[in-house]
């Protein structure tokens, strides 16, 4: 049955079973990614599991909605992931320029000599992307878009999007606001347009690499991991906390 001709109660409850089983298959590729990371293992879990959540949303599409996933296409996997990406290395950019032009950020030092930390953070943030992408774009904001419409369906997301990091260590209710704004709307407007998982899931792990791996910042309230530029933040302390943990 087409999402927008279902019964609000059978709307609800499968939109509740798709999140859950989302939210199941992230977490546990998430936990043993973790556990894993020191290895150079470490580096392939994260793939892997990206790879099973894909499968499994495609499972879910056509068990709960009887037709095949559309927003998943194989022959736009490398061209939208790679657009996607450009475009959340070519946006931190940006950022970073305006934060030097204003004096807020200063490179210490450039190099790193832990290739391999580098290389399983980069397959680390492929998971995230791919899994929060599922959940708030290829599940959330899909069902909300073709019952209720584009700007419910983005509105609605994007603040859940931010919501979602409420948890993390440090966040504020500024940095919850930053990330509503600037990742969920940005990805949601993505996803529509595209018509794929594939261009925000690239964008979500540009920009996640970018803040964490090229410049130093910590994502999403974690810890600052292993950069190729070692750098200092100043200001104010509310603008540190949300660039810090966007």
């Amino acid at each position: 049955m087409p999402i927008k001709s279902m019964p609000v109660w059978k709307w609800s409850l499968l939109l509740l079973a798709s999140l859950l089983l989302s939210f199941i298959m992230y977490g546990a590729g998430q936990t043993v990614s973790y556990v894993v990371a020191p290895q150079a293992i470490g580096i392939v879990v994260p793939i892997l599991f990206s790879g099973a959540m894909i499968a499994l949303y495609a499972c879910f599409v056509r068990w709960f909605e009887k037709s095949p996933a559309k927003d998943i296409p194989r022959d736009r996997i490398v061209p939208d992931i790679m657009k996607g990406m450009g475009l959340g290395f070519g946006y931190f950019c940006a950022l970073i320029l305006i934060m030097s032009a204003i004096g807020l950020y200063k490179v210490v030092s450039i190099g790193t000599d832990q290739p391999l930390a580098i290389a399983t953070e980069l397959s680390m943030f492929l998971m995230v992307g791919v899994g929060e992408e599922i959940i708030f774009r290829g599940i959330l904001f899909r069902w909300i878009d073709e019952k209720w419409g584009f700007l419910t369906a983005l509105l609605v997301s994007s603040a859940l999007f931010g919501l979602a990091h409420v948890f993390q260590p440090g966040a504020t209710w500024w940095s919850i606001l930053a990330i509503a704004i600037e990742a969920g709307l940005l990805l949601g407007s993505a996803y529509k347009y595209a018509r794929t998982l594939w261009l925000p899931i690239g964008i979500h792990w540009g920009w996640n690499f970018t803040q964490g791996n090229i410049f130093g910042f910590a994502v999403s309230g974690g810890d600052v991991g292993v950069s190729l530029i070692q750098s200092t933040v100043n200001g104010p302390d509310s603008l540190q906390s949300m660039a810090r943990r966007s």
